[in-house]
């Protein structure tokens, strides 16, 4: 390795490939319990069963908690040989054809194998297909009572009576831009959906009584157009026009929001008086910041000002749209809901709408206060701190009104710990008696049953493979499910990753990240470093829980991949997070992976720092170009896909939330075009001319300086490809190892060597 010059082969490659996310998924075993509760909904029922991925093939379980008791269930030989024996196709127990079915409570299950619906009494395996007619229809969304379905039509809300069939419409003056229940275009997935449309569900929301509809008519009649050149469409040679709305930093027009009631019995439209405002770069229905209360007399509804420095929460009346403020929270910077973009807001309405608990980091971290919902935005209304502290409360996950309980996740709490592992606690809503409810010093993932009464607890490390447990309300160990078997990974050579603590620039802050090595790891040689960014500021790069990663892959052609998180990304303090507002350019800390990286190879001879890359995807992107341009004498190589390279060509729900509103040559600091003359070392630039979230204008725009400037450099443009393609594409992947294999450490790579695009799983999408 060190300096001597070598080919890499296909084997190494292929190796690498194995490395792959995915790849190491096979692997991986007894990993993951998603609980799937019997009864419907609002039953509180505890008993639920999950499918687990066994190393001898897919089991199921039934866990009744109360009888602490867990049991197959079903017998999947026999299930195997009734339905080859009843569709006239072979099946075996490790082949059975469903990923999904419904239990029936009772003895039977229903699943889908083919075209057919079957049904399977559990106590003879005796199978029936079942002749059910088509309740839901792609595109739909169906009642809580099951009694109709509401969907879109040209550009309005309709209801189908599924008694009946009748179809009616709620609206009737929707017109393209200015339409009910749609997302608007400033989603990062506009174009990319438009051949799904007649699929996707409309964005509302049933009333609890099946008798409303809640949903958002988005007007972007004056949101300026995008548009992306599809070079290499389908059918044809002439390139495709595609245009949608898309508003940018500084743009006079956002989308208008209007929140919005339908009766279904009247068909009658209110209107909220609470707007319309200024809408995100999603809708209220999709990023959660609209629903109903318990009851269907009432709504909620919260949004943040343009600056993103206030929040309003309402409370809407059902019947007339009438609104009341119940809180006006104001910072002077952004104010959040919740440590995570797009995230639940962490409001929860109690005591039959008389009261609400409500996060805010006034106090320089994320918690939760008490609020009197009778006296709303009035002085006086604050009751107590509910879960108050130097620690960020992460999600709500239960509240037990009966019991006076609040249950939510939170990190930075346990002295000695990673800051960023969450542990599941609760707490009185009188803001006492706060109990450590998950003591694993790990990170801890929750979900807990509909009555609340348990939860199933997750919890891992990079470097320690998933647990799951059954515990009961009060944290009392119930019984273990599942511990993951790592084996066959193990005999792969996988070593589990490095965790560290190294401090910020500052000299006093503590940062944190990840050490992906080689599995034919040498201590007694030199490698080369590659720094893998992502600066959020809304996440963070650096895993906590045993998950594979594409930095392992990397790694394996004979790369040290490092990760950290620096200041200025998210999940510490408001003082932490701040370090990057109005300075988009310090968001993820530079000077913090170079201090950082500093340290490490003080610790570990075998970094090399005088071979130091970086790379990164979207933000990522923009970093990884930021970094080559402002310390060329540092980075060597870096490779850029996707960058928004310059957040006044992105998304202004993005820019103004984290750099503030476009004030003079307030953003020209972070723009890399500026830098283009400082490049020294090697740049590859990648983008795909369908990416609908971060357009290629942005890669193009540095391209147009780099030329400018007289610079060399490597461009890859991919046709046909939209934001995901540096975890969707094995082209890209294979190229990104290239450029590493042949500028960082010095090697040949193998000749057009082709990554199995087939076993890359396909983006997914939520419908």
């Amino acid at each position: 390795m060190d300096n001597e010059k070598r080919t890499l082969t296909y084997a190494d490659y292929a190796r690498a490939e194995a490395f792959l996310p995915w790849n190491q998924a096979k692997k991986i075993f007894n990993n993951e319990v998603k609980p799937h509760y019997l009864g419907k909904p609002g039953d509180h029922n505890e008993i639920f069963w999950y499918e687990v991925n066994s190393s001898t093939g897919r089991q199921f379980k039934r866990v009744d908690p109360a009888a602490n008791r867990r049991e197959p269930l079903f017998d999947e030989v026999r299930l195997a040989a009734a339905l080859s024996e009843a569709s006239g196709t072979a099946y075996t127990r490790y082949n059975l054809p469903f990923n999904t079915l419904e239990y029936h409570g009772g003895r039977e299950i229903r699943f889908n194998a083919g075209e057919a619906l079957w049904e399977c009494n559990l106590d003879t395996y005796r199978l029936v297909r079942v002749d059910e007619p088509e309740k839901r229809k792609p595109g739909e969304l169906i009642s809580p009572d099951g009694k109709y379905a509401a969907f879109r039509r040209d550009y309005n809300l309709w209801v189908r009576c599924l008694e009946t069939q009748e179809e009616f419409p709620l609206t009737t003056d929707g017109v393209q831009y200015f339409d009910y229940a749609s997302s608007p275009e400033s989603n990062t997935l506009a174009v990319t959906l438009r051949p799904f449309a007649d699929r996707i569900p409309p964005l509302a929301i049933w009333s609890p009584d099946s008798k409303k509809l809640l949903t958002q008519r988005q007007d972007q009649r004056q949101v300026k157009a995008l548009h992306l050149l599809q070079n290499c469409p389908p059918e044809g040679q002439r390139p495709v026009l595609h245009t949608y709305k898309y508003a940018m930093v500084g743009d006079e027009h956002l989308t208008q929001e209007q929140i919005v009631i339908l009766d279904v019995e009247t068909r009658h439209c209110t209107a909220a008086d609470c707007g319309p405002v200024d809408g995100n770069f999603m809708g209220a229905v999709e990023i959660k910041t609209v629903w109903w209360g318990k009851e269907s007399d009432r709504a909620y509804y919260v949004y943040p000002t343009r600056d993103h420095k206030t929040l309003r929460f309402y409370e809407i009346d059902a019947q007339n749209g009438a609104s009341r403020l119940l809180m006006e929270e104001t910072g002077k910077t952004y104010v959040e809901l919740s440590p995570v973009l797009g995230d639940t807001p962490n409001i929860r309405v109690i005591k039959e709408g008389r009261e609400f608990i409500w996060p805010a980091e006034r106090s320089g971290w994320f918690n939760l206060y008490r609020y009197n919902a009778e006296t709303g935005s009035l002085a006086g209304a604050l009751l107590n701190p509910v879960a108050s502290g130097p620690f960020v409360v992460w999600e709500i996950k239960h509240i037990d009104e009966e019991n006076g309980w609040v249950y939510f996740t939170a990190s930075g709490r346990e002295p000695g710990r990673d800051p960023y592992y969450r542990h599941l606690y609760r707490v009185r809503l009188e803001g006492c008696e706060l109990e450590l409810l998950t003591p694993e010093d790990a990170e801890h993932q929750i979900t807990f049953s509909p009555s609340g009464g348990y939860f199933i607890d997750t919890c891992s490390r990079v470097d320690m493979p998933p647990v799951t447990q059954l515990r009961a309300a009060d944290g009392e160990l119930v019984r273990q499910l599942e511990t993951a078997d790592i084996s066959q990974l193990e005999r792969m050579g996988w070593q589990a990753p490095l965790t560290f603590q190294v401090m910020a620039r500052d000299g006093i802050t503590p940062i944190y990240g990840v050490i992906y090595r080689p599995s034919h790891f040498d201590e007694t040689l030199r490698y080369p470093v590659v720094d893998a960014i992502y600066p959020g500021p809304q996440h963070n790069r650096s895993p906590k829980a045993f998950e594979p990663d594409q930095a392992q892959a990397l790694a394996e052609l004979g790369f040290v991949v490092v990760t950290i998180d620096g200041l200025g990304n998210m999940g510490r303090s408001k003082a932490c997070h701040d370090v990057s507002y109005g300075k988009f350019t310090e968001a993820g800390g530079l000077e913090d992976h170079i201090t950082g990286l500093r340290q490490l190879a003080a610790q570990y001879s075998w970094m090399d720092l005088e071979r130091v890359g970086i790379f990164g995807h979207s933000g990522g992107g923009f970093a990884s170009t930021k970094a080559i341009l402002t310390y060329p004498d540092f980075y060597k190589v870096a490779v850029s896909s996707a960058g928004n390279h310059d957040q006044r060509g992105y998304l202004a729900g993005w820019g103004e939330l984290y750099n503030g509103l476009l004030d003079g040559d307030n953003f020209v600091a972070q723009a890399n075009p500026t830098l283009a003359a400082n490049l020294k070392g090697k740049l590859l630039l990648a983008a795909g001319d369908m990416d609908d979230n971060v357009h290629m204008a942005m890669t193009m725009q540095v391209v147009d300086a780099l030329i400018k400037a007289g610079k060399d450099f490597d461009m890859l443009i991919l046709p046909n490809r939209n934001h995901s393609f540096a975890r969707t594409d094995g082209y890209f992947m294979r190229r990104l190892w290239d450029y590493f294999v042949t500028h960082l450490l010095g090697a040949e790579p193998p000749k057009e060597y082709i990554i199995d695009q087939k076993a890359i799983p396909p983006m997914q999408f939520p419908f």
